[in-house]
């Protein structure tokens, strides 16, 4: 049932974009770049205020781009498309076949055998658990392993607590799980894809200066992302469990109940063993250099190993569960198609609109645009201008993708170090690592994304959470970088 300010929510968005493109007129700018902008605010409206559905709201690229002259329908379209969309379905897939076979329950009474019966212990649990594995693995790839596990904990929380009312642990959970998951990626330079560009660009363009070694990059990078993952945690603990509920069951009540479960089935050690095998592909892909060693990524093997990305292991992984036979009488492999048809095509959806309004910034002007604004900063302090690199590099990175958010600026930021005389690892590794904080919106992380694709989160609840969980990073980001390279 729609509420009494349904329509004016509804106009709100369009009356946006008309505002904008009737009203804003930026020197040195394209009618595109405004339309861009026009769009974006159009559809973060309608996005936060859940006017309609996401997936209703995640068509409108399709139609706005288009028609104002943005992008033709064809290229539109085929941000609908991009890998890392397969990396998400292959990752729902192998999930459901932990769902189907019960193993996700057995994982999540074991995690709650170990980490006792307080919802800020499990939340605490969740995230330094999924932080430490995104130091390593891909966020998205790491948020997917992490999420059957928690929604399994969710599910026993709601089963078994009569009280009628709505627990506020699944929302948090979930929030910590994708917070965790992006801030993780932020310690170690093989942790998200931004760390690794700015790495390859410092070296190609800075080569008379050190390289920044995997142990160099931990230097800065570990306090800052350890810092904020204890931020967000405390945040989200006064946010949504200052009054922590007392949970309907013992620590006892845990230990007995995965007992009870018995031995392992054959069906539940294949899919682990799938699972398992996904992880440690994920892991072994790329060539990680950790200063003292180099170990040589399984890609490397191939003729083009940068056409290998997660998401190929995903869906392989993924097709297996479909070929795999169960031990069951009548050999039904471990997955039919029938078990995958509850897919979320909707958070499909939501996917392929951040990436079409990633690629509308970039071919409408509205990212150079943006990024041009930093050229001001030439005769502030460093501390001033590191400021205003993080802000603008995070409110690029909630709409745009964050290795696109990362290729722009790192070109200015060179230019910049030059004319201003600045180490360009002051300007940079803030940026970078600025990059990685998309908080507020469901489609500036994939796994925020993910996370949103349950239904147990609502915008707002994001939005509110994000926001102070970017102030913080900014503001970190900048403090460490003054101390760490004065």
């Amino acid at each position: 049932m729609k509420d009494s300010n349904w329509w004016v929510k509804l106009f709100l968005g369009p009356l946006a974009f008309l505002c904008v493109i009737a009203f804003w007129k930026p020197a040195e700018s394209s009618q595109e770049t405004v339309f861009m902008a026009g769009v974006t605010l159009w559809v973060a409206i309608w996005w936060m205020t859940e006017v309609v559905d996401l997936a209703v709201t995640s068509l409108l690229p399709l139609i706005l781009l288009p028609a104002l002259g943005i992008m033709d329908a064809k290229t539109t379209a085929i941000q609908y498309n991009d890998q890392v969309i397969f990396l998400f379905v292959g990752g729902f897939i192998i999930s459901f076949a932990i769902e189907k076979w019960g193993v996700h329950k057995r994982i999540s009474l074991k995690l709650l055998s170990l980490i006792g019966t307080s919802p800020s212990r499990i939340l605490f649990g969740v995230m330094i658990t999924t932080y430490f594995i995104s130091m390593w693995m891909s966020n998205t790839a790491t948020v997917l392993m992490m999420l059957t596990a928690v929604l399994a904990i969710n599910y026993l929380i709601e089963g078994e607590d009569k009280s009628g009312k709505e627990s506020k642990i699944p929302k948090t959970l979930l929030l910590g799980l994708a917070y965790s998951g992006s801030i993780g990626g932020m310690a170690s330079l093989v942790g998200t894809p931004t760390n690794m560009i700015f790495s390859g660009f410092y070296q190609s363009h800075f080569s008379e200066n050190e390289v920044i070694s995997f142990s160099g990059w931990m230097k800065f990078g570990l306090p800052v992302s350890f810092i904020l993952l204890l931020f967000t945690y405390f945040l989200l603990k006064k946010l949504y469990l200052r009054k922590e509920e007392k949970l309907p069951f013992s620590k006892e009540y845990f230990n007995k109940a995965y007992k009870a479960l018995g031995n392992f089935t054959k069906e539940e050690k294949l899919v682990v063993c799938v699972f398992a095998l996904t992880a440690l592909l994920w892991f072994t892909r790329s060539t990680i250099d950790f200063g003292f060693f180099t170990m040589k990524g399984w890609s490397t093997f191939f003729k083009n190993p940068g056409f290998i990305q997660d998401s190929t292991v995903a869906v392989f992984m993924a097709v297996t569960l479909f070929i795999i036979p169960s031990g069951k009488q009548n050999k039904e492999a471990l997955l039919v198609w029938k078990d995958v048809q509850k897919l979320p095509y909707n958070i499909i959806l939501l996917f392929g609109s951040g990436f079409a309004l990633a690629k509308g910034f970039e071919m409408s002007g509205l990212s150079d645009w943006l990024a041009g604004k930093l050229v001001f900063l030439k005769g502030y302090s460093p501390v001033y201008i590191v400021l205003s690199i993080c802000i603008v590099v995070c409110i690029i990175s909630e709409f745009a993708s964050n290795v696109a958010s990362i290729q722009l600026v790192l070109p200015i930021l060179m230019a910049m170090s030059k004319s201003t005389q600045i180490d360009p690892l002051v300007l940079m590794v803030p940026a970078t690592l600025a990059a990685s904080l998309g908080f507020m919106l469901p489609v500036a992380t994939a796994a925020n994304t993910i996370v949103y694709g349950t239904g147990k989160i609502p915008v707002r609840s994001m939005f509110s959470a994000g926001f102070w969980v970017d102030l913080a990073g900014i503001i970190l980001i900048t403090l460490v970088a003054m101390l760490y390279f004065s």
